[in-house]
């Protein structure tokens, strides 16, 4: 599978912008999985504004 990193950049819901892996979705997900954390993409709106990632957050954010 080939990655599109302007089409990937352009739906990338983060919004933390100092973010070197925007669009790099292998990379943002093993980033986040290696923190015990979940993307900021996996969240809602008012979730991943939070800039909270855990999992307790996400489990909150979607329940």
């Amino acid at each position: 599978m080939e990655c599109s990193l302007d089409k990937n950049k352009k739906r990338c819901t983060c919004t933390y912008e100092p973010c070197d892996k925007k669009g790099r979705c292998c990379e943002c997900v093993s980033y986040h999985l290696k923190m015990n954390e979940i993307p900021g993409c996996f969240f809602s709106k008012e979730g991943e504004a939070t800039y909270d990632r855990s999992i307790r957050r996400f489990i909150r954010d979607k329940g």
